[in-house]
């Protein structure tokens, strides 16, 4: 700014000094000078710059200065000037020149005003002033820091401008730092709710090969039972459209909204005889769209965020399942390769959950989930209580990016009728042991995770639940069953491609391997064994080619194996 003029006249004379205030125009301004001057203009006290001095008749003449609001107005945005020649009302003559003319040419820290004129009769305030020798000691300050030096004329000049204004300096720094101070703490609290939408679009070509299976104790709908007849499904094309709406009201919090609509036959009951052919991604409700998420959560504590579920969650919604292919939509085809069952129980839920950071390795999830159709019902066994519900503990160790391990507990409970123990993966004799009578579950999950490179990772599970009955409609209500499933994961992270992903599973789907209830002997056991390749075409669209075989299905060695394939293409946006 016009700073380096005042110290200019200082070396020469103090009498110039005063004829300093009389001559000089509105200040250049410095080019650095902080904005916020001009916000807080109003609270700079006005120091008169006159005081002291002779006012003729002539000085009186000499415009008002004008305010730092005027001057930070966009009509009269400052503009820098390489040369002081570029000021069209200062002469070469004049005393200003020279002066201005080292200043700008030396240091480069005078601005001028946008039509090219100095304005030299108007005064400066003491902290207008200030505010441009600030600018300019900033300016010399990064001269002094690189390779140019500063002579030691200047050095002096600069030392008793400092000490002039020592007091201006201050205030106007201590004012900068207070509003900068504040607008960091408005930017950090400042937060508009917001919402985002993310959708997921799926196609689906699918069918399966081999003879329905049987022998489950009750005929499949329109096939008698042990009758192993021929393919009952044709090839079908379906959809599935998800769209999430995810807001926030304060940046930390999230309420999630989904709406689904789906025409994908899963592919059971009379079609393949059993659970174990399910799809990981079917559902039908005749492409209607339907409120499918709804939940919100919230941090309560620094390492606790609460999860409020009121419709359709499933415990894998808000915990870590440990599997690297869990997601229907680009992982695993099959609904059993996905993740272990046990944590299938509490699914379309209603209900509570709570994750509890444990150190930056460990992982406690705790959630009370009831199915969603019997809590917002008041009858007889239903309600939030009495009807299905779910009790879940699930604690997740990641002591390294390369391993991880989760431990699951569920407390499952059916008032009866609708029994579901293996989370839709099995058949009736795993999910429903004692045929429709009310059942309490009591179930243990391990599953790990181990990356053993960038490109491969090696899961699994294993999940083991003991049921007892709890009706009294048969004489023994104290009848129990084991259910036990595994699996074995093999992932290809990028294979053939960025985004491109391999999948292998191997494992057991649930199985009754215990039932003291008559009605449901202990079968065969049933095997599963999986493949899908995950073509990431772009960021936006994947191609997912993929099959996978049921041996002896329905626990029963008789049956045909039953083959199902798919080309699932996902869209996401």
């Amino acid at each position: 700014m016009n700073s380096k003029t005042i110290s200019f006249l200082l070396r020469v004379s103090p009498v110039l000094v005063g004829m300093t205030s009389l001559i000089w125009g509105t200040a250049a301004i410095a080019q650095e000078a902080p904005q916020t001057l001009a916000e807080k203009q109003a609270e700079v006290p006005a120091v008169e710059t006159t005081k002291g001095l002779d006012v003729t008749a002539e000085s009186e003449k000499v415009a008002q200065f004008t305010s730092v609001s005027e001057l930070a107005d966009p009509t009269t945005e400052l503009s820098q000037v390489t040369s002081v020649s570029q000021l069209s009302d200062v002469q070469p003559t004049d005393w200003a020149f020279q002066a201005l003319q080292s200043l700008v040419e030396r240091y480069g820290c005078i601005a001028g005003y946008p039509d090219g004129t100095y304005r030299g009769n108007r005064a400066l305030t003491r902290y207008e002033f200030a505010a441009g020798l600030n600018a300019c000691l900033d300016q010399v300050l990064a001269l002094v820091g690189g390779d140019e030096g500063i002579d030691p004329e200047s050095l002096a000049t600069i030392r008793r401008l400092q000490e002039e204004f020592a007091a201006e300096l201050a205030t106007l720094r201590g004012r900068v730092d207070a509003l900068e101070a504040r607008t960091a703490e408005l930017e950090a609290n400042q937060f508009s709710t917001t919402t985002k939408l993310k959708g997921e679009v799926i196609f689906a070509l699918a069918d399966t090969w081999g003879a329905p299976a049987s022998g489950e104790g009750s005929a499949i709908p329109g096939i008698p039972a042990g009758d192993t007849n021929d393919d009952n499904t044709q090839t079908i094309f379906a959809d599935r459209v998800r769209l999430t709406l995810d807001t926030s009201f304060t940046g930390k919090d999230r309420l999630r909204t989904r709406l689904q609509a789906r025409n994908i036959t899963s592919f059971r009951g009379g079609l393949t005889g059993t659970n174990m052919t399910r799809l990981g991604f079917d559902g039908n409700n005749g492409n209607n769209v339907e409120l499918d998420d709804l939940y919100y959560k919230f941090p309560a504590t620094d390492n606790v965020d609460v999860i409020l579920a009121g419709n359709s969650v499933e415990p894998r919604d808000f915990i870590d399942v440990v599997s690297p292919i869990a997601s229907s939509g680009s992982g695993s085809i099959s609904r059993f390769g996905r993740l272990n069952p046990v944590l299938r129980q509490g699914d379309d839920s209603s209900g509570l959950g709570l994750n509890i950071g444990l150190g930056d390795s460990a992982t406690l999830n705790l959630a009370y989930l009831a199915e969603s159709e019997f809590a917002s019902n008041p009858a007889e066994k239903n309600g939030l209580f009495n009807g299905q519900h779910a009790a879940l503990a699930n604690l997740v160790f990641e002591p390294s990016d390369a391993f991880k391990l989760g431990l699951s507990y569920v407390r499952y409970y059916a008032p009866g009728g609708e029994v579901n123990l293996s989370g839709s993966t099995g058949d009736a004799y795993a999910s429903d042991p004692f045929d429709g009578v009310a059942t309490t579950g009591n179930s243990l999950g391990a599953q790990v995770l181990f990356g053993v490179s960038d490109k491969f990772q090696v899961g699994g599970w294993y999940g083991v639940t003991f049921a007892n009955a709890q009706g009294d409609i048969i004489d023994d209500n104290n009848d129990s069953a084991t259910i036990m499933n595994g699996a074995l994961q093999l992932a290809f992270p990028d294979l053939g491609g960025d985004g491109n992903l391999l999948g292998i599973v191997a494992g057991i789907p649930p199985k009754a391997t215990r039932n003291e209830f008559s009605g449901r002997r202990v079968g065969d056991t049933s095997y599963h064994l999986e493949g899908f390749y995950r073509i990431q075409v772009s960021d936006n669209i994947s191609v997912t080619p993929g099959a996978f075989a049921v041996f002896r299905p329905a626990y029963q060695e008789d049956n045909d194996t039953i083959v199902v394939g798919t080309i699932r293409t996902t869209f996401k946006f």
